[in-house]
């Protein structure tokens, strides 16, 4: 850790180590926290959501009065969101949800269709209160589906191609109320749906399929850990191959920038693993190790983004963009309630996928798995949604969503 004065303020620049101490130790608390006060629990607000979201409050309270700021070292945010995801992958058994493909279809053009209707509300809006169109598309998929690299992606197509300065500013401020937002709802619309049509998970959904445990050559001890984390840290090096080649291959032929993240990659790859593993039983896997290393990836991930957003991006943000921004959170809230929840089935995996659909719609992907988890820990476990939503939210979406933006900012120009 070092400290030194920057422009008059007091900076402390925390390494590595110290950012990841410290963002264990943000969600030690936000547990503590939720165990305490009923009404986060009882709405199911993440952990990581709780602790990140004060520290970083309090970062942003001393940045203000020019106390102090603290610089933190994000670099393992990637590693590990890869890592939850590969846990994802290997859970996926089709065996669990061969039934519900059509979902997976259903669940994509939804998606889609937010995406398109997010741009039309931020248009909408945006010439309704006189400013410019841009700035509207900036707080729509852009920022919405898209997240904070879509924020920044387009935001810097907008200020250096189309000559509309500011537009990474409103983007990457909008993609931070978005982020926090679908952190929040997500949690309490489940409950709602699931406590008002009194919905359960399938009994045959985790203890059927993990059923192998009880026979797992390798006991939850140190050899049975450093096997499965072997597993899943081989698959994590294929899978970013996977995803490297995918990249480049779409390049290669002209089809644009249409990048394949590296943790979407491995979950492919886990997947494929996870079910030909089933049939021709190569390895005898322990999913419950699996699963508690993909809860501790997730969770130290999730409050590590939540602690280092820079919420001072809002402070720049004029009322129009405001009322964008919560027309966007209103906008979702009825849709997935009144619309993804039904045509999803209307049963409980529908609930944890309306949640999901919250996380990444306003947010990003780890967002949904966020509340998903924190849905699931209350009510039971969702196979069908745990592997529907990543993949419609982390890729398939940016096939409808990349052309989608393009057309309208074009459109406005």
């Amino acid at each position: 850790m070092k400290f030194d004065i920057i422009e008059g303020i007091n900076t402390f620049s925390l390494d590595l180590i110290a950012t990841l101490a410290l963002s264990v130790l943000l969600l030690m608390i936000g547990y503590s926290i939720r165990g305490k006060v009923k009404f986060l629990q009882k709405f199911c607000i993440p952990a990581p959501v709780i602790g990140g979201l004060l520290f970083s409050i309090l970062v942003f309270a001393l940045r203000q009065n020019k106390v102090a700021y603290i610089q933190m070292d994000t670099v393992l945010q990637t590693p590990l969101m890869i890592m939850f995801f590969t846990t994802v992958g290997i859970t996926g058994s089709f065996k669990v949800i061969k039934k519900g493909g059509k979902i997976l279809i259903i669940y994509w053009v939804l998606t889609s269709l937010l995406a398109v209707t997010q741009n039309f509300i931020g248009l909408s809006i945006a010439k309704l209160t006189d400013i410019n169109p841009m700035f509207g598309i900036m707080a729509g998929s852009v920022s919405m589906i898209g997240g904070h690299g879509g924020a920044a992606a387009f935001g810097e197509t907008a200020e250096k191609i189309m000559g509309v300065s500011g537009s990474t500013a409103v983007a990457m401020a909008a993609a931070t109320f978005g982020l926090i937002s679908g952190s929040l709802i997500g949690g309490p619309i489940a409950r709602f749906l699931i406590e008002r049509y009194k919905l359960k998970p399938e009994e045959t959904s985790v203890t059927e399929e993990h059923s192998q445990e009880e026979e797992s050559k390798y006991p939850m001890d140190y050899a049975g850990i450093m096997f499965n984390l072997t597993v899943i840290v081989t698959i994590m090096v294929i899978g970013s191959v996977v995803s490297d080649a995918f990249t480049s291959f779409i390049k290669s032929i002209g089809l644009g920038d249409i990048v394949l993240p590296a943790y979407v990659g491995a979950m492919f790859v886990a997947i494929i693993f996870r079910n030909v593993n089933d049939k021709f039983h190569w390895f005898d896997l322990d999913y419950k190790i699996i699963d508690i290393m993909g809860d501790v990836s997730l969770g130290i991930f999730l409050s590590m983004a939540l602690m280092t957003l820079k919420l001072w991006e809002l402070v720049g943000v004029a009322g129009p963009m405001f009322i964008i921004l919560f027309a966007q959170v209103i906008f979702i809230s009825f849709y997935t309630i009144f619309i993804v929840f039904r045509l999803c089935g209307k049963d409980y995996d529908a609930a944890v996928m309306v949640s999901g659909m919250c996380g990444h719609g306003l947010g990003a992907t780890p967002n949904a798995m966020a509340n998903m988890n924190s849905v699931t820990s209350n009510y039971g476990y969702s196979a069908k949604a745990f592997l529907i939503v990543p993949l419609v939210g982390s890729f398939l979406v940016d096939v409808v969503n990349i052309p989608n933006v393009l057309t309208f900012m074009n459109f406005i120009m």
